[in-house]
């Protein structure tokens, strides 16, 4: 049985990402994040009109400001009143959820894909695509990365630059490279 890169992505399976089906479709995204970004923001609104059509789902309320990147758009889950801010990347090999009332400062860098261990199948275009969540009214300070398989619980918060590689429970916040917990004081 021949599957289909798409699907082997889509299963979190092995792929090659030099497919032909697949750079179509981030040729479709390149072409809606270059609208978004080259709107005026008055024209654009609060997503540009190319870039809110490929997305998966998107909330009422929500806002992406320009620059903005994506990898295919179609994986993008935002819940209603997600605030991205400028510069923001999202390379959704796999399915990136965010939660309602969720704000990401500038820059943050969300990667789904994992590159093959061995030069010769990074070589081979090999990737492994793993998903993001992040829960509800959740906070992601600035030029925070999140890596692939990651999940942030509801009220967390990332702080500015942290490299989040594991898990972060509900209501805690963490800090650093890689991400630590740390004592949350009051606001």
């Amino acid at each position: 049985m021949n599957t289909s890169e798409r699907t082997k992505m889509a299963a979190g399976e092995w792929y090659t990402c030099l497919d032909p089906e697949l750079e179509a479709l981030r040729v479709m995204a390149r072409d809606a994040v270059f609208e978004h970004n080259s709107l005026p923001p008055r024209q654009r609104g609060d997503i540009g009109p190319a870039l809110k059509s490929l997305l998966g789902v998107v909330g009422p309320g929500t806002r992406i400001e320009a620059p903005f990147h994506c990898a295919y758009g179609f994986n993008i889950v935002l819940g209603d009143g997600v605030f991205l801010n400028a510069g923001c990347t999202i390379l959704d090999t796999a399915p990136v959820r965010i939660g309602k009332g969720t704000l990401l400062g500038p820059n943050v860098q969300i990667y789904c894909a994992e590159h093959h261990k061995e030069a010769a199948g990074r070589q081979a275009g090999l990737e492994i695509a793993k998903p993001v969540e992040i829960g509800d009214n959740a906070w992601i300070g600035g030029s925070a990365i999140i890596l692939g398989g990651i999940s942030i619980g509801d009220g967390a918060i990332v702080g500015a630059g942290a490299v989040v590689t594991r898990d972060v429970p509900p209501n805690t916040t963490v800090v650093g490279n890689p991400a630590q917990s740390v004592r949350r004081g009051r606001a």
